[in-house]
């Protein structure tokens, strides 16, 4: 089942965006979006195997670098020399309601983007609540597992009006000119 809590009006939600890469800020709905679509998903329900309790998914950090950052990251802590699109760090333990870190590669992201045919802010939007859905303890590593958090994902993103990542996009063919 997919849940999301409600906010309260005493939880405040911390959301502090470190813009490495310049790019990042070249269209200021980007990082608008990416904002709302944290603070849309930081109140989802954590996985059932996750020792987080709800409340205390309170705030989260966001880098937002360039492609040799998140390579750099992905190599010291994943053991994989290559970019990626989205990493996140969580502290693990709960330190005071903080949940943890996300990082963002701008080229990688970007290029993805164009190559799926979807506009910058809706992609970024998605990695963002994929990054905190892994912070609150999802992943996509088995199929059953894999289900589950696309099926939030996309319950979320839905909430913000974009459409389903995951949903096969029909080709365009183009005709050849006589």
């Amino acid at each position: 089942m997919i849940s999301a809590r409600r906010k309260s009006p005493a939880m405040r939600l911390s959301i502090a965006m470190v813009v490495d890469d310049p790019r990042w800020r070249a269209d200021p709905s980007v990082v608008r979006g990416m904002r709302k679509a944290i603070r849309l998903a930081l109140p989802s329900t954590p996985h059932p195997d996750h020792a987080l309790a709800p409340a205390a998914a309170s705030a989260v950090t966001v880098l937002l670098a360039d492609d040799q950052r998140l390579r750099e990251l992905n190599a010291s802590f994943r053991g994989k020399d290559k970019a990626t699109n989205v990493l996140s760090f969580s502290p693990g333990r709960n330190d005071a309601g903080y949940l943890g870190d996300i990082a963002l590669a701008y080229g990688v992201v970007a290029k993805e983007a164009r190559s799926q045919r979807k506009a910058l802010a809706d992609h970024a939007a998605h990695l963002a609540i994929h990054g905190v859905l892994h912070l609150l303890g999802y992943d996509h590593e088995d199929g059953k597992e894999a289900e589950r958090m696309e099926a939030l994902e996309i319950a979320l993103l839905q909430r913000l009006t974009i459409a389903d990542p995951y949903r096969p996009r029909p080709y365009t063919t183009r005709r050849k000119k006589a």
